[in-house]
């Protein structure tokens, strides 16, 4: 099967619909699958679940899922929605919920898991969050001695 090398982007528009998060787990997953990065899918769908599941949540409108290779064995991925506001970890406040907390467990997974992550307002309204993951090159071959 012949692949894309990097850079390579696709965007994928969701509605405001609570069906939007698998959806684009879907769409992750074959997009992964189909350039050989199969093994950034745990943690890759894990980050775009919370991203996208917050930004059905807490806005109003659409939102779009973003997925870019800007070299090989990293995968960005990036949520823009209409809520201008940004959550605390993409903020810098790194302390973990508390036992009881009811909210912010899902971005703290973000912390935990991505190896960047990031925020932008944008102009018009509305911001982008953004994570990285990066292929773990040793794992994906083992010890080959």
């Amino acid at each position: 099967m012949a692949t894309v090398s990097p850079p390579w982007a696709y965007t994928l528009q969701l509605p405001h619909d609570p069906r939007a998060p698998g959806i684009a787990r879907s769409t992750l997953r074959a997009v992964l699958r189909a350039h050989r990065m199969a093994d950034l899918t745990d943690t890759a769908e894990l980050l775009a679940s919370e991203l996208v599941t917050n930004a059905h949540r807490y806005s109003q409108g659409p939102f779009s899922l973003r997925l870019r290779a800007p070299e090989p064995h990293r995968l960005r991925l990036g949520v823009r929605d209409a809520n201008p506001e940004i959550p605390p970890p993409f903020k810098g406040a790194l302390s973990p919920p508390g036992a009881d907390a009811e909210r912010g467990r899902g971005l703290h997974l973000v912390e935990l898991c991505a190896d960047r992550w990031g925020a932008c307002p944008l102009q018009r309204g509305g911001k982008l969050l953004w994570v990285e993951c990066v292929q773990n090159l040793e794992c994906q071959w083992g010890d080959l001695s």
